[in-house]
């Protein structure tokens, strides 16, 4: 007992920093502006306790609902598009030599800045850049095309940045799913008789559905939360074509140095992804996907 109760201690000295690092950066911040949301906070003079004016405000300021809009097609597009990293993971999880590389590739942009990510695609959607240039040169296109700065793609160009980088993510996930399949399932099914293709829909998807909930629900909350893709290359615009809650919300805080709109823009939003993720949940235990965790 004495034995367990000290393991136990050292486990929880393991997690302290993190936890410190979580309550001071993450956790006290989200509660301290709670009550600024409540407030016309002036960070030089007085505030003024406003009450549910900001929320009011919120509900009738129609670049708002545009934000989330953009923020909703965001999850409508992204997360279900993740599930091509199922078949880059069932690509990688071949025995074949050489394949460690193609998994490092396919990872390199998970671990890389997205800053870093974006200008990179900046200058390939650049209407001068690579795309453009390629696509120009091989009679695709008859001009080029600003991707960033024509309101018909813009977003659209964000999505794909979006689900490029983080399609290594997922598939790292899938890939330890697909290993702890036991392999004499599938050697069965093909004694049977079956095909690959009915041995990839009877049994390997079946058994990857907690994954497949688990990175659906990861995705949804990576897309509501998009903001340093946007910001870095469209800051919300052209017009307010790619402007998502993230960045609206920012602007309204450091920008219009307006924090108790911007709080009350944060607590709507963490109301309507709390009630998203609570669907998911439901939705996913429903059908056992997240039965295991």
């Amino acid at each position: 007992m004495e034995n367990k109760l000290k393991k136990s201690l050292i486990a929880y000295l393991f997690i302290l920093p993190v936890m410190i690092f979580l309550v001071i950066f993450v956790f006290y911040p989200i509660v301290a502006s709670i009550p600024l949301a409540f407030y016309d906070y002036s960070v030089v003079g007085q505030s003024k306790f406003v009450g549910l004016a900001n929320f009011s405000r919120a509900i009738h300021d129609h670049e708002f609902w545009v934000s989330v809009e953009n923020s909703i097609l965001f999850v409508g597009v992204v997360p279900p598009l993740q599930l091509l990293s199922i078949l880059l993971a069932i690509f990688v999880n071949r025995k074949i030599k050489g394949i460690s590389f193609f998994r490092v590739l396919y990872y390199i942009p998970v671990v890389t800045s997205m800053v870093a990510v974006s200008i990179t695609w900046g200058w390939i959607f650049d209407p001068q850049g690579l795309l453009n240039t390629f696509m120009i040169n091989h009679g695709i296109f008859s001009k080029p095309i600003s991707f960033l700065n024509d309101p018909r793609f813009a977003l659209s160009s964000l999505m794909f940045i979006t689900l490029w980088q983080g399609l290594g993510y997922y598939m790292m996930i899938y890939l330890a799913g697909l290993q702890s399949i036991p392999k004499e399932l599938e050697e069965s099914a093909y004694v049977d008789g079956a095909t690959r293709t009915q041995a990839l829909y009877k049994i390997t998807i079946p058994l990857l559905k907690p994954y497949i909930w688990l990175c659906t629900f990861m995705s949804i909350l990576s897309a509501v939360r998009v903001f340093d893709v946007v910001y870095v290359l469209t800051n919300g615009g052209p017009g307010d074509a790619t402007m998502v809650t993230s960045v609206y919300q920012f602007q309204k805080a450091f920008t219009d140095f307006n924090f108790g709109y911007a709080s009350a823009i944060g607590l709507l939003v963490a109301i309507l992804t709390t009630a998203l993720s609570i669907l998911v949940f439901i939705y996913g235990g429903r059908k056992g996907g997240m039965s295991y965790y």
